[in-house]
C-alpha cells in the first residue's frame, strides 16, 4: 500500500466533503424550495459532472487553472505560486466534480420534509434562517449524512479529473487511483490488486450504508 497516497485521498476527501457541506446546504434548499424559473438550468448546471466525462472537465479546469487561466494568473498574483499540479488545484476540481453527490441526496431529504411544519414555523413568527437551522437541517439529518458519505467515497476514487488538474506528484497530488494506475504501468499487478481491492470493500461499505439510510428515511 502507498499509505502517502492513502493519507493525501482522506486529507483531499474530508476536505472536499467539508466544503460541499457549507455549500450544498443552501444551494440544496434553494434547489427544493425556490419558484424561480431559472431552477432548471441551474439543476442541470449541478449535474453536469454526473454525466460528463472526467477528462473533459479536467481539461477546462485544467485550462482555466493554468498559468493563463483567469483563475490560475489570478491565485498566482495573490500567492506567488500555481494553482494547477497543486493540493489546492485538486480540491478546487474535487468540489466541482463531487457538487451533485452532495446536492442530490439534500435535494431529495428536503423534498421528503412536509411542507407544512416548514409553513407553521413561518406562521409563528420563527425567520427563515432560523426554520432552516432549527426544523429542516435536522429533519433531513439522514440525507446529509447520506450526502457526506457519498462525497466522501467518490473524491477518494476520482481518476480523470484530478489526474489532469494535479497530476502525478508524490506526496503532493498522487492520491490512491493515481497510484493504482502507476503500480498497472510497471506491471506490480499484486500492490495495484491489494490497493484496488481495499477500495472495492470501501465502496460496498459505502453503498451499504448509504442504502440503510435511504430505507430508514422512506419508513413511515
Amino acid at each position: 500500500m502507498d499509505w502517502t497516497a492513502v493519507f493525501l485521498s482522506l486529507r483531499l476527501a474530508m476536505t472536499t466533503a467539508a466544503i460541499l457541506l457549507v455549500i450544498g446546504l443552501p444551494l440544496a434548499a434553494w434547489l427544493t424550495f425556490s419558484r424561480c424559473r431559472w431552477k432548471a438550468p441551474i439543476e442541470a448546471v449541478v449535474a453536469i459532472p454526473l454525466v460528463l466525462p472526467p477528462t473533459v472537465l479536467g481539461f477546462y479546469l485544467l485550462i482555466a487553472m493554468g498559468p493563463r487561466g483567469p483563475l490560475g494568473r489570478t491565485y498566482e498574483n495573490l500567492t506567488g505560486e500555481r494553482l494547477v499540479f497543486s493540493f489546492v488545484g485538486l480540491v478546487i476540481a474535487s468540489v466541482l466534480y463531487s457538487l451533485p453527490f452532495m446536492v442530490q441526496p439534500l435535494c431529495a431529504a428536503f423534498g421528503g420534509i412536509n411542507r407544512r411544519y416548514v409553513e407553521s414555523s413561518w406562521c409563528m413568527g420563527v425567520g427563515r434562517w432560523a426554520t432552516f437551522v432549527r426544523l429542516v437541517v435536522p429533519l433531513a439529518r439522514r440525507g446529509i449524512v447520506a450526502g457526506l458519505v457519498l462525497t466522501f467515497a467518490h473524491t477518494i476514487g476520482e481518476f480523470g479529473v484530478v489526474l489532469m488538474v494535479g497530476g502525478n506528484i508524490p506526496g503532493k497530488t498522487r492520491v490512491l487511483s493515481v497510484s493504482i494506475y502507476d503500480d498497472v504501468q510497471a506491471l506490480d499487478y499484486g500492490r495495484a490488486g491489494r490497493t484496488a481491492a481495499v477500495l472495492l470493500a470501501f465502496s460496498f461499505v459505502v453503498l451499504l450504508i448509504t442504502h440503510t439510510l435511504q430505507r430508514r428515511r422512506l419508513m413511515p
